[in-house]
């Protein structure tokens, strides 16, 4: 494949850089005090102001064209009408599919796909309303009152991140609690203040063979028998997997698994059966909501011209700071206490997703790919790590993302956030010279040589790069929209890096090491295949188990 530094646009990037990197972005809001008109773009109810970054008119345009160039267009259109992007395993990617509103067909080897997922679509609502209606009964008569999802990945991050960010919409009573972890202390900590009879597991595992998830899964049937026999645990397990035969052998009624597909990643997996959670969380009407959502953002990242599409400038901005600036990390710092799992969610999207090494072609590329991804909820991460974003050695991109209408009645605190967030891409952004800081201290009558001393640690250099998401409320459909933009930004830089975004062969490794490591630690006598520090972690930890 043709490596994106011989294409002629990122030559003339390469050019352009080296004109306007030390302007500071001061200089380019005074030189253009209406740049947030001119960089800034509205979908439905979002506003996306990407004004406040190290960009002019021409460095969009260079990027476009760059874009243009390494064909984005056709890898879009490929992904969404099922062809098998996903190469090193043979897969098409189709996590649009599954939130396909339209009455368009997706064929993946000359099948519709589509028929496959409503079916679906239709038993998570027959199931989560028998559920939510307290028509589906525990062993002993009682309906269900806590839902308990055993997963791990995608099969975890997608749920829990988007339960949490729709509290308010679950209105019925019914409580959620998510277990992912190896460590015991996670399940116990769950169960323990459960009631056995008004609890269901959702065991979430495509293969349904995931050590994590089923030593959990089987770890909760064993604390469930405790007050029932192992024939009655069928009310209270249900699956999401492709794999009917270990389901029934665990224990389940194959009637109560719900079916997903290979060309699902698990990262982008919340959208199918994955989401049963969600649905019987908020409810399936609600779940519809936020799989529309979504489908309002495939049809903006694939039909709206790349000048105007959020995803693509997006994607194109990461690629100017990871590639030009070498920003090495990114912040997701999402202004609404609900999102406070939004970072962990992205981090596995994007990590996962584009923490390769190798191109297309299977040769070793020489520059970096995907930053790491991080961040917290504000204002919290204000009293923790923004002194580095302001201060520190590091230029990190953020991004700001704030809903206008909070769901409690609490205005002031809503205003003194909404301001906290504005105020911290200004201040970003603008920074505070060693002159303001003099005429500061000055007003406010330290002396002189106090003001000496001081200034030094009180200049702001600012000049670093944010984007401002703004939404009207945080629901289901808007939600939707988030979550789908940060996927489509994904595609757009994987694209650019010249990378496959969806496999991740990465995660293998260390899965295949630990089941030798348990085989020593099982044992009474060490095998001595692993090195001397290895060998020496294993003794001490059998020495003291």
């Amino acid at each position: 494949m043709t490596q994106f530094t011989e294409y002629p646009s990122f030559n003339a990037l390469t050019e352009h850089f080296s004109r306007i990197n030390q302007i500071h972005l001061r200089t380019h809001f005074a030189q253009n005090p209406s740049r947030c008109n001119q960089f800034s773009i509205e979908f439905n109810n979002f506003l996306f102001d990407y004004s406040k970054n190290h960009i002019t008119q021409e460095t969009i345009d260079l990027l476009l064209k760059f874009a243009e160039e390494i064909e984005l267009k056709s890898l879009i259109e490929k992904m969404f009408s099922g062809e098998k992007i996903n190469f090193t395993e043979n897969r098409a990617v189709l996590h649009t599919a599954l939130r396909n509103q339209s009455d368009r067909p997706v064929m993946v080897d000359g099948q519709d796909v589509m028929p496959g997922i409503k079916s679906v679509l239709d038993r998570m609502r027959t199931f989560t309303d028998k559920v939510r209606n307290g028509h589906w009964k525990g062993f002993s008569g009682k309906a269900i009152t806590d839902i308990v999802n055993i997963g791990i990945g995608g099969s975890d991050l997608g749920p829990y991140m988007v339960t949490e960010a729709l509290k308010p919409f679950n209105q019925d009573g019914l409580n959620i609690h998510f277990v992912s972890n190896i460590d015991g202390s996670q399940l116990t900590d769950v169960v323990e203040k459960l009631n056995q009879e008004t609890v269901l597991f959702v065991i979430a595992s495509k293969t349904f063979t995931t050590q994590e998830t089923m030593t959990n899964a089987n770890s909760a049937k064993k604390w469930l028998c405790r007050s029932m026999n192992h024939a009655d645990i069928v009310n209270h397990f249900v699956a999401v997997s492709t794999n009917a035969e270990a389901v029934v052998e665990f224990g389940i009624d194959a009637e109560n698994m719900f079916e997903f597909w290979d060309w699902v990643g698990g990262r982008f997996s919340l959208w199918s059966s994955i989401g049963l959670p969600i649905a019987l969380y908020i409810g399936m009407d609600r779940f519809d909501e936020l799989l529309d959502g979504a489908f309002q953002m495939d049809e903006h990242f694939r039909n709206v011209n790349f000048a105007n599409n959020i995803p693509v400038i997006m994607g194109l901005l990461g690629f100017w700071y990871n590639h030009f600036f070498q920003c090495k990390s990114h912040a997701i710092l999402p202004y609404d206490q609900h999102l406070h799992r939004f970072p962990a969610y992205l981090q596995q999207a994007e990590m996962e997703s584009n923490g390769k090494s190798v191109n297309r072609d299977g040769q070793v590329i020489d520059y970096s790919t995907c930053p790491v991804i991080w961040g917290e909820s504000g204002t919290n991460g204000q009293h923790a790590f923004y002194q580095l974003l302001h201060q520190g050695t590091h230029m990190i991109p953020a991004d700001f993302i704030l809903p206008v209408k909070p769901y409690h009645d609490l205005q002031q605190h809503h205003d003194i956030l909404t301001a906290n967030c504005i105020a911290q891409t200004e201040a970003l952004m603008m920074g505070k010279t060693k002159d303001e800081v003099r005429q500061e201290l000055e007003s406010s009558g330290v002396d002189e040589a106090s003001i000496n001393h001081l200034s030094p640690h009180k200049v702001f250099k600012g000049n670093k790069p944010t984007n401002t998401i703004l939404f009207d409320q945080l629901t289901p459909r808007n939600l939707g929209s988030l979550i789908a933009m940060y996927e489509h930004k994904i595609t757009v830089q994987g694209c650019l890096w010249g990378i496959n975004s969806f496999d991740q062969w990465g995660v293998e490794l260390g899965k295949q090491l630990a089941k030798q490591v348990l085989v020593d630690i099982d044992s009474e006598t060490m095998t001595g295949q692993h090195d001397g520090s290895t060998q020496q972690l294993i003794a001490f930890y059998k020495k003291y188990k």
